[in-house]
């Protein structure tokens, strides 16, 4: 299967992380010329930040330098179309140099390689019913809503998310995962997630725990409930198997996770 496309631009990168990574960053340079009130120099600042010229990215995005010159100076607004096709070729432009400014711009994100393990989109929107039997869980919140489907999921380190990032990477994480399962690994009793979860502004819609041997935290559970969100317990034995079973109800593309744009 060849690698995922995003913004039209096919992915060089096999690491979930880089890529979830390349789809963020567009999603922001995207919104930002959006909501911009001044779209022409939005447009020419990231231009600028990329170092491409104007005859470069015009070459790249099968336009005129003119018509490049032209937004950017405010004698055109541009639409979804135009502003798809230039994020496209800067993107693919500063692949082709090496991920020069691409590698730079991940260090903004606050994710630090393997606090995400995986991420994808499920072949069909799944329930809490659905989840509890691809992980082998024990449904343990009962205050949610019945008919709640995910559309991907994200299986997340637990101990080296709360290790490595600071409270507002990690909601950022979280925001990023909307109409999503979060798999928490690693997870001794579930108080910690749950209550980064509690004081997130977004949510997920459903969250599995894997690693207690023993009870999960009461207070977990309660969070869960006061949230109306799915929890779940798996007891599949190994990170590894977990991910397998998750993986074998996806669609085999990486997950286009962000929805909106990002702060940063």
């Amino acid at each position: 299967m060849p690698p995922p496309l995003w913004f039209g631009v096919r992915l060089l990168s096999n690491n979930n992380v880089e890529d979830y990574a390349v789809q963020t960053i567009s999603r922001r340079i995207a919104g930002e010329i959006v909501m911009s009130p001044d779209p022409g120099a939005s447009i020419k600042k990231w231009r600028e930040y990329f170092e491409v010229s104007q005859q470069v990215v015009a070459k790249a995005m099968g336009v005129s330098p003119s018509v490049v010159s032209d937004y950017e100076k405010g004698r055109r607004l541009p639409g979804s179309r135009f502003i798809q096709r230039f994020v496209r070729a800067l993107i693919q432009i500063d692949m082709e140099r090496g991920w020069v400014k691409l590698t730079r711009l991940m260090r903004t994100l606050g994710v630090p390689p393997g606090v995400i393990i995986d991420m994808r989109e499920f072949e069909r929107p799944l329930t809490a019913t659905d989840i509890v039997e691809v992980v082998d869980g024990i449904l343990l919140s009962s205050s949610y809503y019945s008919e709640k489907r995910v559309y991907g999921y994200t299986v997340i380190d637990s101990i080296r998310a709360i290790a490595s990032l600071s409270g507002t990477q990690f909601y950022t994480l979280l925001g990023g995962t909307p109409e999503r399962v979060v798999v928490f690994t690693g997870v001794r009793a579930g108080r910690s997630p749950m209550v980064a979860v509690r004081v997130s502004p977004v949510k997920p819609s459903m969250i599995v725990l894997h690693g207690p041997r023993r009870d999960v935290d009461p207070l977990a559970i309660r969070l869960a409930d006061l949230e109306g969100i799915p929890l779940i317990l798996s007891t599949i034995p190994d990170v590894k198997g977990l991910v397998e079973r998750l993986r074998s109800r996806s669609s085999g593309d990486l997950a286009a996770s962000i929805t909106g744009f990002p702060v940063f």
